[in-house]
């Protein structure tokens, strides 16, 4: 099977819009990413983070929100799928995540990947008035959620009542823009309850975090789920992401050319988690990831704001290598 692919667009949140001062002149490389990817066949989809603070530490910078960034990019482009990696679930009651989800859907002419996760950033989460809990009850609200989203997107008058969450048939028209459910993307590898709600509700997973191992774990994990409750396992779309990815010119020395990259972090640092090479050598270890079972890849390229020719290097030299 064929291997995909979406970018992340550059948001803030990394701080990869630091070195433009401007707020709109900001917001404006971001949209130019997305339609520079919008150019190139082989990228399928642009992605957004769903945070408010910058990491690794919360600076006084810019991070534009996530769903009105969708929706603003969902006007700005015409053919790209347009998804978040992934929604917070605390940060939005089900309801009206199901809610904007629809709207966006139609908004984009139905080119929305929905994604959800239970969250992580306690900062963040603190810092905006949300009560923070700790992973037993975040994972709770959580599975209630999923269900909440999933009734409102297929049933006409759904209810639910459960120990966080309920619903009282609440109408949610148009629920897509009539191309079909809005597809579920779910972010996370916890086996017992994230892996067995994609294998009930979801139509994506995302996990592994580029490492061809914990893909492949992670994987037969939610195979044995499907088993478990009747679901086709090869109907689920299976995604992981690589953060960040680095293209070097043939024969360049890494050394200096991550520089520019790697902040603050040493570069043995900084090539343990990065995916860095030659085109070839980087289609290689795309088709590595294949190998694992994942059948989509999202990637984040660092400096792409300053830099959208390493969305074309991205599209013209390492993608059509990596599915011949």
């Amino acid at each position: 099977m064929a291997i995909r692919f979406g970018i992340f667009v550059p948001q803030g949140w990394k701080r990869d819009l630091n070195d433009i001062q401007d707020p709109i002149d900001q917001f404006e490389a971001m949209t130019n990413v997305a339609r520079v990817a919008d150019s190139e066949a082989l990228i399928d989809s642009v992605w957004v983070y769903d945070h408010f603070h910058t990491v690794p530490t919360p600076e006084h910078e810019t991070t534009f929100e996530c769903w009105t960034a969708t929706t603003s990019l969902a006007r700005d482009t015409k053919r790209v799928k347009l998804g978040q990696m992934v929604g917070c679930n605390g940060y939005r009651q089900p309801s009206l995540y199901a809610k904007i989800a629809s709207t966006v859907d139609v908004a984009s002419h139905g080119r929305l990947y929905a994604g959800i996760g239970a969250g992580w950033y306690e900062h963040e989460w603190k810092a905006y008035g949300y009560e923070w809990n700790e992973t037993p009850v975040r994972m709770r609200k959580f599975r209630e959620a999923v269900q909440i989203i999933h009734k409102m997107w297929t049933e006409d008058y759904p209810t639910f009542d459960g120990s966080y969450y309920s619903v009282d048939r609440p109408i949610n028209e148009p629920k897509n823009a009539g191309k079909g459910k809005i597809p579920l993307w779910i972010g996370g590898g916890g086996e017992q309850v994230t892996l067995k709600l994609v294998a009930l509700y979801a139509d994506a997973c995302n996990v592994g975090g580029g490492n061809p191992e914990v893909i492949r774990q992670k994987l037969e994990i939610l195979r044995r789920h499907c088993e478990s409750v009747g679901r086709n396992y090869a109907e689920i779309v299976k995604s992981t992401s690589i953060e960040p990815l680095v293209i070097l010119d043939k024969g360049a020395d890494p050394t200096p050319a991550l520089e520019q990259y790697r902040g603050n972090q040493s570069l043995d640092d900084f090539r343990d988690r990065a995916l860095i090479g030659e085109p070839n050598q980087l289609a290689e270890r795309l088709r590595g990831l294949a190998d694992a079972g994942a059948t989509y890849v999202i990637i984040y390229i660092p400096r792409v704001a300053y830099d959208t020719s390493q969305v074309n290097r991205l599209a013209q030299e390492i993608l059509p290598l990596v599915n011949q």
